[in-house]
């Protein structure tokens, strides 16, 4: 059977190679950070105890669905800039900055993590803006415009939780 020689198509949406690499290495960074935060919220929604067990619960599984939703966006935001998204555990633990949760802490501590991790992935986005901004990237801007703006939202939900 012969095969076709298929010539590799060009990329040309208005921005540098050099810009869309470093776009999607930011992308890369947000997409581990963001799995890490989606692993961790699903844990503590499997495994979280005590008085406030159903709000909890349930406040958790509606942050881990939502995060799992905007996982997809981001890794297709950096398959359009023309690279490939990391997809493994090991990629993920390379890349991320957020530290995985040893063994099951109590519930409070739970909220104190995930307004940690929350935060964590906010700043990730935030830094990622003047790449972006420089290279003109609007829907790049869009995507970090939205999960920053679900984050600080959600870590704000979460401290109220520990206010008196």
């Amino acid at each position: 059977m012969k095969t076709k020689n298929v010539k590799a198509v060009t990329l040309d949406i208005g921005i540098s190679e050099a810009d869309r690499k470093a776009i999607a290495a930011g992308l890369s960074k947000l997409l581990a950070d963001s799995y890490t935060l989606y692993l961790m919220t699903h844990n503590f929604h499997w495994n979280v105890t005590g008085p406030q067990f159903n709000s909890l619960h349930n406040m958790f599984m509606t942050q881990y669905t939502e995060q799992w939703n905007a996982l997809d966006v981001i890794a297709e935001r950096i398959r359009a800039l023309g690279f490939p998204a990391p997809g493994t555990y090991k990629e993920f633990a390379r890349l991320a900055s957020i530290e995985e949760v040893d063994g099951v802490p109590k519930a409070p501590e739970m909220i104190r993590l995930l307004i940690s991790a929350q935060e964590t992935v906010a700043r990730t986005a935030r830094a990622l803006f003047p790449v972006v901004d420089s290279a003109n990237d609007q829907p790049t801007a869009d995507v970090l415009t939205q999960r920053i703006d679900v984050h600080e939202k959600t870590a704000w939900m979460l401290r109220s939780l520990l206010e008196e």
